[in-house]
């Protein structure tokens, strides 16, 4: 079957899947009660947006300039930085950095996800564990993530009873905190046993090259903090100018991610370090003593270039847009390839450069524009898809 016959099956099996109906109704539901309250509360973040909106558009055509100078700063914090023209590269470096035969700790990473990053080390011989609950859900069933929040979002309750009950030998109830309460006691001890902790990056900004990690359960700050050695692989998109631009992002992402206020807002900057004996800096306290930060081009520098296409790069990856989007509700992760919906076809075929899927969710997308009515950055997806279509008809 061509890539389009089989995709088409893959969205008709999805719309007829009870389970994945279930999970979705459930979980949309709670966004859009949540992010309403959200907004009500704190409505100066629908004003920042716009503000977050301009630093993003200033940014993104300043990419390869605001990522040597954060690589600067960080190696001015006595880490390691590096530019990875390609995810080969990105791969390789990764690679080099970790050997074999380690035990890893990884945060949830959309950029790890994109150059299937865990599936790599593994390859390497590395034991991999996702730490994010639904990422373990996710590698635990060994299918793919249908959100770039909620990974396990299709997944219903009764359905992670029983894998846990697999895995732990036990029988469990459907109980969503007795399960939670199962993996943390799975997952508690590789973080202090683990050779290298592994993560992404919310934002970075550049002129302190110091990455922000936003998070509800507390296992990106154990995955960066506990292992001697952290790696963070961060797309170049994610750099801003200035600490004070980082901030003003991170708020406008956590408030439309969810989240009323995050539980955990992280800033790293460089390895652990101490003073404390006669004030002489030493490296390799309480923390890491190795910070390594990969920032990845992959094809962002060559997207930033198109003038409508280019608005994919503004995304904050607070997945609103997912909870509004039709097709996605019916469908889940389905309706896309590394990344969902409209701007995942944009990614797909720009960045990951798979066309035929591109191509297929292109012509899926709807062009309804409740993606952009919900977007922090008002991302004109219609605009893009359109656009999109007419590049793939050219044959370009």
């Amino acid at each position: 079957m061509s890539v389009f016959t089989d995709y088409k099956k893959e969205i008709m099996d999805s719309v007829h899947d009870e389970k994945i109906r279930v999970a979705l109704l459930r979980a949309i539901k709670s966004y859009r009660a949540n992010i309403n309250n959200a907004l009500k509360k704190f409505p100066h973040t629908i004003k920042m947006a716009e503000e977050v909106r301009e630093m993003k558009e200033k940014a993104i055509g300043d990419m390869e300039k605001l990522a040597q100078q954060a690589c600067e700063a960080i190696e001015e914090n006595k880490g390691k930085a590096y530019i990875a023209k390609t995810a080969d590269d990105a791969l390789n470096i990764i690679g080099e950095l970790v050997g074999s035969s380690k035990l890893i700790v990884k945060g949830k990473s959309m950029t790890g996800e994109e150059i299937e990053l865990r599936e790599y080390l593994e390859a390497l011989g590395n034991e991999v564990y996702e730490t994010d609950l639904g990422e373990f859900i996710i590698q635990k069933l060994g299918s793919k993530p249908m959100h770039i929040l909620a990974p396990a979002v299709h997944v219903p309750k009764e359905d992670v009873a029983q894998l846990f009950s697999r895995i732990t030998g036990q029988e469990l109830p459907p109980d969503i905190e007795t399960l939670v309460a199962t993996a943390r006691k799975l997952l508690r001890e590789k973080y202090f046993q683990a050779d290298i902790g592994i993560s992404g990056a919310n934002v970075v900004a550049a002129d302190t090259g110091t990455l922000f990690h936003i998070e509800n359960e507390g296992n990106i700050r154990l995955a960066t903090s506990a292992p001697p050695v952290y790696i963070a692989l961060v797309g170049m998109e994610k750099l801003v100018q200035t600490l004070g631009d980082a901030y003003k992002v991170a708020e406008v992402t956590w408030r439309y991610a969810n989240y009323t206020i995050p539980s955990y807002v992280s800033l790293v900057s460089g390895p652990s370090k101490t003073g404390d004996i006669e004030k002489v800096i030493t490296y390799g306290a309480h923390g890491p003593a190795e910070f390594h930060v990969i920032f990845m081009d992959d094809g962002r520098t060559d997207l930033a270039k198109h003038p409508i296409l280019r608005q994919a790069l503004y995304c904050l990856r607070c997945g609103g847009c997912l909870y509004e989007c039709p097709v996605f509700a019916v469908t889940a992760g389905h309706f896309g390839d590394k990344y969902f919906a409209g701007v995942g076809a944009v990614w797909a075929a720009m960045i990951t450069q798979n066309r035929e899927k591109a191509a297929s969710m292109a012509f899926t997308c709807l062009t309804c524009g409740r993606c952009k009515t919900r977007c922090p950055m008002k991302i004109d997806v219609p605009e893009m898809i359109v656009e999109l279509r007419e590049l793939m008809a050219q044959g370009v």
